[in-house]
């Protein structure tokens, strides 16, 4: 079973784990929990859910509990193109890494997930997104992309104490 936590500090076991959003998915993984999702943005990978079905349940849960450090990083990259190469879905592509997007900072509350909270007539905590770890800015900004559905936008929020009162 995956552990739901609150607070994940980055590079420890625990950045390995799911959030309480997420529970609906994550009991059988079937589909990309969050902290796995930082670390394919981290290493420049663009898995797709058909290679994730295509894995086993055991290395799903290997790759949940890669490591985040930047030479786990660099081992993570070279194994997933190496593994999805015999895929149907095709090997994974490669994507440019990220730098200096929004969830890798924490001095002010990206415009994406104000807009997206005022579009769902919810009030954010601003001042508080500085103490977020990594991993919860990077679901909060991909809970907020534009297309999204924002299903779980609310429910994160509230897990990480961000949930205020709609101006």
């Amino acid at each position: 079973m995956v552990a739901v936590v609150t607070a994940i500090p980055l590079s420890s076991p625990l950045a390995s784990a799911c959030f309480g959003f997420e529970a609906d998915f994550t009991a059988d993984l079937r589909c990309i929990p969050m902290a796995v999702r930082r670390k394919l943005d981290l290493a420049g990978v663009k898995l797709k859910l058909q290679h994730w079905s295509e894995l086993g349940e055991t290395e799903r849960q290997e790759l949940l509990a890669w490591a985040d450090d930047a030479a786990a990083i660099e081992a993570l990259h070279a194994h997933l193109l190496a593994r999805t190469a015999g895929l149907s879905a095709g090997q994974a592509k490669e994507l440019p890494r990220p730098s200096g997007e929004p969830w890798q900072q924490s001095e002010e509350l990206p415009a994406v997930l104000a807009a997206s909270c005022t579009q769902l007539g919810l009030g954010v905590r601003a001042g508080d997104w500085a103490e977020l770890t990594e991993l919860q800015r990077f679901a909060l900004v991909k809970l907020s992309h534009p297309g999204h559905e924002h299903r779980n936008l609310p429910r994160a929020l509230a897990e990480f104490g961000l949930l205020a009162e709609a101006r």
